[in-house]
């Protein structure tokens, strides 16, 4: 479950710094405004996904989240992004990169551990015995 929480609040924390920067300015920005509100949004609901649904959907959604958000700032910086040139300058820029690449690092190994025990749901119990075993007294 801790590596769960760790993804769910690199994800959040991501999601809020992208809302912070919305409120910020961002917002009047053609495509990036919208696109930081989705990111806002998106975090949200992937944080709580991450929380309360034991499957590998949550861990994958965590991952492409990081990848995805923090590959956009990468290409903002470089060749610019919807006519934004971005900077590797400032305390949110490198907040929600640090949370974007926890977010990669957690959900992947979530996602392995997940897809490796075949535990997928919260519905299956550890404690349940296999039914060719169920005694009855």
């Amino acid at each position: 479950m801790s590596v769960r929480l760790v993804a769910a609040a690199a994800v959040l924390v991501s999601a809020v710094v992208h809302l912070k920067l919305w409120f910020d300015g961002f917002r009047d920005q053609d495509v990036v405004g919208p696109a930081f509100m989705l990111n806002a949004v998106g975090g949200l609901v992937i944080a709580v996904l991450l929380v309360t649904w034991r499957h590998w959907v949550p861990a994958f959604l965590a991952v492409g989240f990081g990848a995805s958000t923090l590959g956009a700032f990468v290409v903002a910086t470089t060749v610019g992004l919807f006519g934004l040139h971005e900077h590797w300058v400032g305390a949110y820029v490198w907040i929600a990169a640090a949370a974007e690449v926890v977010a990669f690092v957690a959900g992947l190994t979530l996602l392995v551990r997940t897809v490796r025990t075949g535990r997928s749901s919260a519905v299956q119990s550890q404690h349940r015995p296999p039914l060719g075993r169920l005694h009855l007294h």
